[in-house]
């Protein structure tokens, strides 16, 4: 029996399926993955292991799997990144949103290159109590980022797939209609064909020059191309952003603006939750090889 375990999708040099066809791997006896948001599991790979039944991913995502390819397979796809991780991924996204707003890493540089002949005098920042806060997807981390936001007495509002029963917060069933109403939006929901490039161009617009931008979710949420041209013309007044369409890649535009926050996809980038994560993975794929079938998880947005 054999699983793979991929601790750095980034830094290796070999995908799964060019790792699985070149290194003389027994692909007849795989039976389980084990896998993190960055490492591809496609069709062609899945093919490949005629005796998977179990895909175990670090995350609450799966864009990063052929889930067809998996339901015509049998394989079971369980993630392990769901609710343990929400409140940690919330406490980045309003750390960010608050960075942005009080311009707390331009802060920091300015005072760290400041010099003994340079101002120090800074550009004001903008307070977060009372703003109007649009969460895309109100899920599990999108409803921490609110419980969080509630106590900025922060107006919340939403946008998901669809109403949430019992939710007080006011939904709308348009982005860029959220978009007009918000001081700032806070991505939190999954990628998938309908939310890929949500946030394009008219959103942005509607935004407006003091909007804010928050995306804890999947880079490919937002078409990073118009944000770069967004920012650049003063469009919406900024961005704190710990996912990015083509990661690792980020945009070099990104790195020479002080108005946005750039993290590494470190929304749970934590010791408890590493250790949390690696409990439930030990936990899933003992009870599949025990032949007691882990629950899978249902992304929801």
């Amino acid at each position: 029996m054999y699983g793979f375990v991929i601790r750095d999708a980034f830094s290796s040099p070999h995908p799964l399926h060019q790792f699985l066809t070149t290194q003389n791997v027994d692909t007849l006896s795989i039976q389980a993955i084990l896998c993190n948001p960055h490492q591809q599991v496609s069709a062609d790979t899945i093919r490949l292991l005629p005796s998977l039944s179990i895909i175990v991913t670090t995350s609450t995502g799966t864009d990063h799997i052929d889930l067809s390819e998996c339901s015509r397979c049998g394989v079971q796809v369980v993630t392990v990144g769901g609710g343990q991780f929400a409140e940690d991924v919330a406490d980045m996204a309003v750390g960010l949103l608050i960075n942005v707003l009080w311009k707390i890493s331009a802060a920091d540089q300015h005072v760290r290159n400041r010099g003994p002949s340079r101002s120090w005098s800074f550009s004001l920042g903008c307070k977060l109590g009372g703003k109007r806060v649009g969460i895309v997807g109100l899920g599990r981390i999108g409803g921490e980022v609110a419980k969080r936001l509630e106590a900025f007495d922060c107006k919340i509002m939403y946008h998901s797939r669809n109403r949430r029963p019992n939710v007080l917060y006011p939904f709308y069933s348009d982005v860029v209609e959220l978009a007009s109403n918000s001081d700032v939006l806070v991505l939190c929901c999954p990628l998938n064909e309908q939310t890929r490039h949500i946030i394009n161009r008219e959103v942005m617009l509607a935004l407006g020059k003091t909007g804010v931008l928050v995306n804890v979710g999947r880079g490919a949420l937002i078409d990073e191309k118009e944000l770069v041209r967004c920012l650049m013309e003063g469009e919406i007044s900024g961005a704190g952003l710990d996912v990015f369409e083509n990661e690792p890649n980020v945009p070099k535009e990104f790195t020479a603006l002080d108005n946005v926050v750039l993290s590494p996809h470190a929304g749970s980038l934590t010791l408890e939750c590493f250790t949390d994560g690696c409990e439930l993975v030990a936990r899933s794929l003992e009870a599949f090889f025990s032949s007691k079938l882990p629950s899978t998880a249902v992304v929801d947005d």
